[in-house]
């Protein structure tokens, strides 16, 4: 019995992953409001029935995706900051919030984060899910950087949207920028500054 539970546990997550990558496909490409839960079945390979028995409506569907998408961005960060192995957690600040800035001007993460997002979910349960992953992520990264003495010390949350929103309306600028190469310079080069200016004494180990 525990191992057909378990085969049947199996089959389900496997479905709902599907769902998850043909939603966050076709969303990402099309936009929520253009693409059926039809289109999602058929191009996950279930019966809507399926789809249906793992996500209730299309809006809990899309908070999944959303959701994945965040997690996806989180890893991409993570691996960036490990890959720079600065040993300063001011340098890591600026690694990781530029690696945030590339992977946010993907046509993807400019449809379901910053357009769908907080118009599906509503403002609130957006930036709630956002806490829970990216901006998280951020606000730990601040933490730890002011506990080094690094950062001066002020209160991370507000700092952490402020540097938020300056990321987002970056990436939203160079995904419709028509010199592309120019314009990441320079927009990676205010991040740097802007990252830059919060610092306190010299990097760590110097």
């Amino acid at each position: 019995m525990n191992a057909e539970r378990r085969t049947q546990a199996e089959r389900s997550a496997s479905t709902r992953g599907a769902v998850i990558r043909a939603a966050r496909e076709l969303f990402g490409q099309h936009g929520y409001g253009a693409v059926s839960t039809v289109a999602v079945a058929e191009a996950a390979g279930v019966s809507r029935g399926a789809l249906y028995h793992q996500f209730s409506e299309k809006r809990e569907l899309f908070e999944a995706v959303f959701e994945d998408l965040e997690r996806s961005l989180v890893a991409v960060i993570g691996t960036a900051v490990a890959a720079s192995d600065s040993g300063d957690p001011l340098a890591d600040l600026i690694v990781g919030c530029l690696a945030w800035l590339q992977a946010s001007t993907a046509p993807e993460v400019q449809r379901i984060a910053l357009l769908d997002g907080p118009v599906v979910l509503g403002w609130h349960r957006w930036r709630e899910i956002e806490r829970q992953h990216t901006i998280g992520l951020l606000e730990n990264a601040l933490a730890g950087a002011i506990a080094a003495g690094r950062v001066r010390s002020q209160p991370v949350r507000p700092l952490a949207l402020i540097i938020v929103g300056a990321l987002d309306e970056a990436s939203q600028y160079l995904a419709h920028t028509e010199d592309g190469s120019a314009d990441a310079a320079a927009a990676r080069s205010v991040i740097e500054q802007l990252i830059s200016g919060l610092a306190v004494g010299p990097p760590l180990g110097q």
